[in-house]
């Protein structure tokens, strides 16, 4: 019953930041982030990151960053029904940095990996690649709800795109799309259980090593790529060159060194914007 409930919720949601114009959906999602998320239990997880990351903080400005990542995360809600509009709609309202990066792995006849993090307004990501000439195929972990599961996989869908579960089913859609010559983007900042431990601001951080075994299984280029939030409904994507892995062939250090690499360069990210960054994440063990 309560996923129920929840479903019908997130539907009345859905449809009403739908029927507003996009900037005014943006704004009342940054409202309601930013007066309604901060009061949620969930909050104190990313108070106990802040304060393990950043020590020598305030308390005030420590929580500056909470205000300010759930106005991002309010915002994203938002617009995520309006994602058509961002990325393929008239207007400027995404940017593009290291372009030339994207174009490369588009047009070098192989496959190809694009990793990013829960940073900014995530869901752009996907759909952009699609309307220019890319079909990235998106690897995400389904809702624990099963009856709002279609409000993730909503706003990813294009044409061409398959989204592909987390799992053993979906490590066995990846590997054939690669085999295929085709295109995989994945958000790898979140914890895996059953992942390797990969220092992260400098604590041990359980990460899913997928990334690195398919860039070293395929040959592929990996490209990081993130979203900054210029203000309201505004992005820059921020394409990175391609990341070089060194390949020894002693697969287990092989993976640890990139995927430290990888973390490496979501925690630059992350310095750079705290507060467009998921900190609601249990991304570390407790204390």
């Amino acid at each position: 019953m309560l996923f129920r409930l929840e479903a019908i919720a997130v539907w009345v949601l859905y449809r009403f930041f739908e029927a507003l114009p996009i900037d005014a959906a943006s704004a009342v999602g940054g409202m309601i982030g930013r007066v309604i998320g901060t009061r949620l239990p969930v909050t104190q997880h990313a108070r106990r990151n802040l304060a393990r990351i950043f020590p020598d903080w305030s308390e005030a400005e420590r929580q500056a960053v909470i205000v300010r990542m759930w106005d991002n995360i309010g915002r994203t809600a938002g617009e995520y029904p309006h994602i058509p509009e961002l990325t393929f709609g008239p207007g400027q309202r995404v940017e593009i940095e290291g372009m030339e990066h994207f174009e490369a792995l588009r047009d070098d006849g192989k496959p190809g990996l694009f990793f990013s993090g829960h940073f900014g307004n995530w869901e752009i990501l996907g759909p952009f690649a699609a309307r220019h000439g890319i079909p990235l195929h998106l690897i995400y972990r389904a809702a624990t709800n099963p009856y709002v599961n279609w409000v993730y996989t909503r706003g990813r869908a294009n044409d061409g795109v398959a989204l592909i579960p987390k799992g053993a089913i979906g490590a066995r859609m990846a590997l054939e799309k690669l085999r295929r010559g085709e295109h995989i983007g994945m958000l790898v900042d979140q914890k895996m259980n059953d992942g390797i431990a990969v220092p992260f601001f400098g604590l041990e951080a359980m990460t899913a090593p997928a990334l690195a075994a398919f860039a070293f299984k395929f040959k592929c280029p990996v490209v990081p790529a993130h979203i900054i939030r210029l203000g309201g409904a505004h992005f820059r994507i921020i394409f990175d060159p391609p990341m070089a892995f060194e390949d020894t062939g002693h697969r287990h250090e092989d993976v640890l060194r990139a995927m430290t690499q990888v973390n490496e360069t979501l925690e630059r990210w992350i310095r750079e914007r705290p507060d467009h960054w998921l900190w609601l994440h249990k991304r570390w063990p407790e204390a």
